[in-house]
C-alpha cells in the first residue's frame, strides 16, 4: 500500500498512466453496470405489462366463473344440456402488450423500438388456463382457475461499441381468480 502511495505522489509525472488507467478500469466498470441495470429494467417492464396482461385475462373470465361459485367452485363452466361444459376465454394477450408496451407487429414477433434502435423482441407467448375440476374432493388443495403465462424476450446487448449476442430469457407469470365473497 505504501508503495502505490508513493507512485501516487511521485512528482515526476510517472503517475499520470495509473490514474488513467484507473478512470478507464472505472468506467469500463460503470458501464457493465449500467447496461446490467438496463437490462433488469426492461425485463421487469415487460414481466409487470405480462402479469397485468394474464390479470386482465383472468378477471375476463369472472362471467364465466359467477356461475360455479354461487354453486361454491371457482371454475369457468356453463350447463350444457344434462353437463357441464368449459367455458374459458383466452383474451388477446399479445394486443394488450401490444397497447401496454408500444410493441409493434413484425414477422410473427412483437418488437419495441426505442427510435431507430430496437430495444427488445417479444415472441413465443403461451397461455395455459387451468379449469378447476366440479365438486372436487378435497377442497383446501383443490386446484385454482390459473393462467400460467410464458413469453419469451429477447433484448439486444451492446458493450464498449461491440454487438454481443443478445440476452434470451423465458417469463413466466402466473395469475389466480380469486372469489372475494
Amino acid at each position: 500500500m505504501k508503495k502505490i502511495n508513493g507512485i501516487i505522489r511521485d512528482k515526476r509525472g510517472s503517475s499520470f498512466p495509473l490514474i488513467i488507467a484507473a478512470v478507464l478500469s472505472v468506467m469500463l466498470i460503470m458501464c457493465g453496470i449500467s447496461e446490467y441495470i438496463r437490462l433488469i429494467i426492461i425485463s421487469q417492464g415487460v414481466r409487470d405489462a405480462l402479469q397485468s396482461a394474464a390479470i386482465s385475462t383472468i378477471n375476463d373470465n369472472y362471467a364465466n366463473v359467477y356461475n360455479c361459485i354461487r354453486e361454491g367452485y371457482a371454475g369457468a363452466y356453463i350447463p350444457d344440456d344434462a353437463e357441464w361444459a368449459d367455458s374459458i376465454d383466452y383474451g388477446d394477450i399479445y394486443s394488450r402488450l401490444d397497447k401496454a408496451l408500444g410493441l409493434k407487429s413484425e414477422n410473427g414477433f412483437h418488437v419495441k423500438y426505442s427510435g431507430e434502435k430496437q430495444e427488445f423482441i417479444l415472441s413465443d407467448l403461451s397461455v395455459d388456463i387451468n379449469n378447476p375440476p366440479m365438486a372436487p374432493y378435497e377442497t383446501i388443495n383443490a386446484n385454482k382457475f390459473l393462467a400460467d403465462t410464458e413469453i419469451k424476450l429477447e433484448v439486444p446487448v451492446s458493450f464498449a461499441g461491440k454487438v454481443l449476442p443478445p440476452l434470451q430469457i423465458k417469463l413466466k407469470v402466473q395469475a389466480r381468480y380469486m372469489p372475494l365473497f
